[in-house]
């Protein structure tokens, strides 16, 4: 059956000039305005969904079934740690999570985008095809920087600031949204929903050893806001720390002591952020050094060797889900440091509002830095979760992060990464989030644990 176009009834008021109008009139009466050019109503109204229920991607994971698993300790793998302390438990407290439903690309509007979008500014618009024609007409056309336009209004000439002249919109960031896949290591980092930037940074790499045996690696780190330029100080940071860890390995370096080394070399990099003129600091005299936060891991066929300062965590998520989680490190926080020196529970200290308070960082003005390493030799394959508190904050414990994490992790880590960072999103999405994930292999048969 053909299809047929709706028949166009004529408007009861003339458009133009609100004169009544009578069936079948093509002119109006009163000012001539011609009754045809008035558009038929449209038959649907499609709506593009920008909120909570827009469209998910990837699509979310089933959902895990059964109860978690028994609560499991990182001394239950055998590892050892740099201090020669036994290695920390993984705490029970933590809130309900449900499984992650993919990342959204929505984003609430900022406080200052609610602009009404102006006119093109014609200007703006003559100058960016001038520009165009004379790039096409000259030889050096591969060289000719056109002007940065609005992707709000299109039109609109973007500022040094990163923010239309025409209708003030902020203009992307690159560090807002950041993937990466190394072999088979892969990372993501978001500015999430509440921050105005991404403080957070991250590397990822691969090598291998002098005898050949192929090593991934990881570094997050994460910017104190409390400080000055905290994104610097994670960028300078994650990059020390990936190219120490990327050139002490294949000349035979154990991973442990190349994971220590690698510390020292971030914060050596932070504190070189300080070093500025006398006159810059004049004009900020009150504020704090750059700082952030690290946690990296190292990944071998035989060998697993995690490293941080602060809060900043690592956890070990098996492929068997039968088999129990565990979390690798332990917070340099306020509220670890009152379990540990046995002051409060563990379910005290982290209800307090100080319990995110960090007393480890990297940073100029740190008391003094002393650098986690511990190595683990697992008897099973599994996924290491490498992440900053804009994840662990939605999935606190071992178990919470094991049924967050996609099953085809290990050989899907982009994809797991995509879907723990929509995790943390779907959950409020208050801080940066970043996390990393490095796959870990079957051990050879007979290997054993050490």
């Amino acid at each position: 059956m053909m299809s047929q176009m709706p028949q166009q009834a004529a408007p009861a008021k003339c458009p133009s000039c609100a004169e009544p109008l009578e069936s079948g009139d093509l002119f109006c009466g009163a000012c001539g305005y011609d009754l045809s050019a008035v558009p038929a109503e449209p038959q649907d109204h499609p709506t593009l969904t920008m909120g909570a229920s827009g469209v998910a991607w990837p699509p979310p994971e089933p959902a895990g079934s059964g109860p978690p698993s028994a609560p499991h300790l990182p001394t239950d793998l055998p590892g050892t740690d740099s201090g020669g302390k036994p290695l920390p438990g993984s705490p029970p407290h933590g809130s309900p999570v449900s499984p992650a439903s993919g990342v959204r690309f929505d984003r609430p509007p900022e406080p200052d985008d609610d602009y009404a979008l102006q006119a093109p500014d014609p200007r703006v618009a003559a100058s960016a095809t001038e520009a165009a024609e004379s790039a096409e007409n000259t030889e050096s056309a591969e060289t000719t920087e056109l002007p940065k336009v609005c992707v709000a209004c299109l039109a609109g000439r973007v500022d040094g600031d990163g923010y239309c002249e025409n209708c003030g919109h902020a203009q992307p960031r690159e560090r807002d949204h950041m993937e990466q896949e190394v072999g088979p290591v892969a990372a993501v980092s978001d500015r999430g929903l509440r921050h105005h930037r991404n403080e957070d940074a991250f590397t990822v790499g691969r090598t291998a050893l002098p005898d050949g045996t192929p090593a991934v690696l990881a570094v997050v780190c994460d910017g104190v806001s409390s400080a000055t330029r905290p994104d610097e100080a994670s960028l300078a940071a994650s990059r020390a720390a990936s190219e120490a860890l990327l050139a002490a390995l294949p000349q035979g370096t154990h991973p442990q002591q190349a994971m220590h080394e690698a510390i020292v070399i971030a914060s050596q990099a932070v504190n070189a952020l300080a070093e500025e003129p006398p006159a810059a600091r004049e004009h900020s005299p009150h504020q704090n050094a750059p700082a952030c936060t690290i946690v990296a891991s190292i990944v071998t066929p035989g060998l697993l060797v995690v490293g941080w300062v602060g809060d900043s965590r690592a956890y070990w998520v098996p492929v068997d889900r039968g088999a129990p989680p565990a979390r690798l490190t332990e917070d340099d926080s306020w509220a670890a440091q009152m379990v540990a020196a046995g002051l409060m529970s563990e379910a005290e200290a982290y209800a307090d509002e100080r319990a995110h308070a960090i007393t480890g960082w990297l940073g100029a003005d740190a008391y003094e830095l002393e650098p986690h390493t511990a190595s683990f030799k697992p008897d099973r394959p599994g996924v290491v979760v490498v992440c900053t508190d804009g994840l662990w904050n939605y999935a606190e414990s071992a178990e919470e992060m094991s049924e967050v994490v996609p099953a085809d992790a290990a050989v899907r880590p982009l994809h797991a990464a995509r879907v723990l960072v929509g995790h943390a999103l779907d959950g409020g999405g208050h801080d940066n989030v970043t996390v990393a994930l490095l796959p870990f292999p079957a051990p050879p048969q007979g290997a054993g644990s050490a």
